[in-house]
């Protein structure tokens, strides 16, 4: 049956990848306590060439967790502490004037932001104004910078993982929606459970430091990219998923009464894109070659979160976006 649905060399590498899969949860685990279905789901929008945004109070080590992810892939890393003063040039590059000493003929040189790496941590990305955050997010949607009129093609495989406080609001510069749309995922950290806690303490308060190992390079993940491409989708799979985000949409004829009251702009697109890309990684990743219903709601939450605009009413009842989400499931 595996063989009608792919071809010898493809089930290997599904094999190769569930085998990567499970050597860089091991590698991460090694620094990171808990937070499994985070690292998944990071996971999974890598796969997905999806970009992700953390979202999370103080401490829960989203910046941490970050640097081991690159730590442990064969990718360059960057990091980019967003602050009000930020330029987009900081970002993706500047040109400077170079003189030649032998002709002492003078000429522009671009050099290189930070931009240009395979894993670029925009921490705080709420901290620095419009204008800055747009130079990073048209990267993210390009994978290229313009700078004076030349266009530079930024490495692959390119992925940018968003961190943003949510308690702290002061001083900060909030994702427009149509910006926020750019991320695959939207995850939420929560605290760890009280033994993980336990652990936390204990380990980061001795001596242990732990022993990294890379486990794929840049190559292979970009065949596991092109692998996920490949999965074959069944029809009432995609079905589900379009229809599930069309009813997100308060002016759809068969919005249910609860998003017209609740919602202001449902989900585009993009969102029923993620859903069947997230579905399709998450089954390769468990060592299946098709994804099923199930994949799909496990990544809706994930998905959708961030591009459901409730109103006012929603706010008045007490309703949050992921409130709306789970009893839109229970109508599908």
């Amino acid at each position: 049956m595996k063989s009608e649905v792919q071809t010898n060399e493809d089930i290997q590498l599904v094999e190769q990848l569930n085998e990567s899969i499970g050597k860089i949860k091991q590698e991460i685990g090694k620094v990171i306590i808990g937070q499994d279905e985070i690292i998944n789901n990071l996971l999974i929008s890598l796969l997905s060439r999806g970009h992700c945004l953390l979202v999370g109070v103080p401490g829960l080590a989203k910046t941490l967790l970050i640097k081991t992810l690159a730590e442990v892939l064969h990718l360059k890393f960057s990091r980019i502490q967003f602050t009000p003063d930020l330029m987009p040039s900081d970002i993706t590059g500047t040109e400077i004037i170079e003189e030649d000493p032998t002709s002492k003929r003078r000429s522009f040189r671009f050099i290189e932001g930070p931009v240009f790496s395979n894993i670029i941590l925009a921490d705080e990305i709420n901290r620095t104004p419009p204008k800055t955050q747009a130079a990073l997010l048209e990267a993210m949607q390009e994978h290229r910078v313009t700078a004076a009129g030349v266009t530079y093609t930024l490495p692959e495989p390119f992925f940018v993982l968003a961190t943003q406080n949510p308690i702290e609001q002061e001083g900060t510069y909030p994702l427009p929606e149509a910006q926020l749309d750019r991320f695959m995922f939207n995850l939420w950290l929560d605290y760890p459970k009280y033994e993980e806690e336990l652990e936390i303490v204990r380990s980061t308060t001795s001596q242990y430091k732990a022993e990294l190992s890379k486990v794929v390079t840049a190559e292979e993940l970009i065949r596991f990219q092109e692998l996920v491409r490949r999965v074959p989708v069944a029809a009432n799979v995609i079905e589900y998923s379009v229809r599930l985000v069309n009813k997100t949409r308060p002016k759809h004829n068969e919005a249910q009464k609860f998003i017209k009251d609740w919602v202001n702009w449902g989900a585009g697109p993009r969102a029923s894109q993620y859903l069947i890309l997230a579905s399709k990684a998450k089954a390769v990743m468990e060592g299946r070659f098709t994804p099923n219903i199930d994949d799909v709601k496990y990544a809706v939450i994930p998905v959708l979160r961030h591009r459901l605009i409730a109103n006012f009413n929603a706010e008045a009842d007490g309703v949050t976006s992921v409130d709306i989400i789970k009893r839109l499931m229970e109508t599908v």
